[in-house]
């Protein structure tokens, strides 16, 4: 009898195999079939306030962060590797800890990793540190990572490097399985800057444990909202933004409503990062998005 690839149970057991036979799944990713009604959960991402959390001059801290979105009455928050000033043990032990105290969950984490390098050597690395931010984020409890494809180099086959960027999932997914944790591709420009191009990496990934960040703003094309509904299916995770840009022109106010719908009619249920990237002040900004998107979810 097939695996039901997407029940909690039976995707246990799917893990379980993978790690013991230390292969992937063998079908690749279909559509993710859910129960039940959508369901949003609203988090908010750690680089909505990037101007705040860089490192070489901060003015506020993870904690900060924590404190903020628990005064916003938010579910969860998105800690961004990025900010990360101390990744000791003990250090990601009170982040968690600090999180549960206020009642928040870990939506998931983001690592910046290019998986396009033709040199074997660097593309080792960018392999080893997404392993590496797999098991610190599973000491926060994160329920996905979003990672990136990355850009082909100049003149390289694209279905050469497609290739190798599968490959390079398909490991990091099997180290991602063993600690429970989905890996999220997100369309992000370079080999994965259109639909088409998304689709053809998603559906070459052979693996019960990953599956698409749809980040709301990153299609720069002629029709964004619908260029987003074909990649929602396969949606483990979302990074909403409140602009958008089509082809050749500047940007937009995003329509939310829009964007929620596109996401209920694919029954997704799941975490809805807000992931602010526009001009005005975070600060000021966030807490009236929240609010809107809080009263359209109901």
């Amino acid at each position: 009898m097939p695996l039901h690839r997407r029940t909690f149970l039976r995707g246990c057991l799917t893990a379980a195999v993978a790690v013991s036979a230390g292969t992937s799944a063998v079908q690749a990713i279909d559509p993710i079939q859910r129960r039940g009604r959508p369901r949003f959960r609203l988090s908010i991402a750690a680089y909505s306030f990037r101007q705040y959390l860089y490192l070489k001059k901060p003015t506020m801290t993870l904690e900060d962060f924590v404190d903020l979105a628990a005064d916003l009455d938010l579910d969860a928050v998105e800690p961004t590797a990025y900010y990360f000033a101390d990744t000791s043990l003990a250090y990601l032990a009170r982040l968690r800890g600090r999180c549960i105290r206020q009642g928040l969950d870990i939506s998931g984490g983001a690592v910046g990793n290019n998986f396009c390098h033709a040199d074997p050597l660097k593309l080792r690395d960018e392999i080893a540190a997404v392993k590496l931010w797999i098991e610190r984020y599973s000491i926060l409890g994160a329920k996905t990572i979003r990672i990136f494809a990355g850009s082909a180099p100049p003149g390289e086959d694209l279905e050469r490097v497609r290739a190798r960027c599968v490959a390079a999932i398909q490991e990091a997914c099997d180290h991602a399985a063993r600690f429970g944790i989905y890996l999220a591709l997100e369309n992000h420009g370079g080999i994965t800057s259109t639909p088409d191009q998304m689709l053809a990496l998603v559906q070459a990934v052979r693996h019960d444990w990953f599956g698409v960040n749809l980040d709301t703003g990153n299609f720069h094309t002629e029709d964004p909202y619908g260029d987003l509904a074909r990649i929602a299916p396969y949606a483990v995770n979302v990074q909403l933004k409140t602009e958008i840009q089509r082809k050749g022109k500047p940007k937009e106010e995003a329509d939310l409503e829009t964007l929620l719908s596109i996401l209920r009619q694919v029954n997704y249920r799941g975490y809805i990062a807000l992931e602010y990237e526009a001009a005005e002040d975070p600060k000021t900004a966030v807490p009236r998005y929240v609010a809107q998107l809080r009263k359209l979810i109901g």
